[in-house]
């Protein structure tokens, strides 16, 4: 078992894997795209990094989700509102989830559809 993904130590690399998240605030589809490379890349290598990856995996799949339906409820405006919420909701549950991971703990995202096992 590799202890030191990407060379760095467990505890940081899962902090960074929520964290990573928040790249797409910066560069389109990088949120998306850099925690599934985080995890794809060490998942066989730590069972602890398989169950935050797939925890950070059905959060985005739920997120995703939830913004088609804010998209269609912006036809009757109220979709506006719910992109507001989500956009809060993510930064908090990130921030939250990341802050866990670095004291070594396994935070399940609230609300999130548990389609990874």
């Amino acid at each position: 078992m590799d202890n030191r993904p990407w060379g760095m130590e467990q505890g940081t690399f899962l902090t960074l894997m929520h964290l990573s998240q928040l790249a797409g605030y910066l560069i389109p589809y990088a949120g998306l795209a850099l925690p599934v490379i985080m995890w794809a890349t060490n998942k066989d290598d730590s069972e602890l990094i398989d169950r935050h990856g797939k925890v950070i995996l059905n959060w985005m799949i739920t997120m995703i989700i939830a913004s088609v339906v804010c998209y269609i409820l912006m036809f009757v405006l109220i979709g506006f509102l719910g992109f507001a919420i989500l956009a809060v909701v993510n930064l908090v549950f990130v921030i939250v989830g990341a802050v866990k991971a670095s004291q070594g703990e396994l935070w399940t995202y609230p609300f999130s559809l548990k389609i990874i096992k």
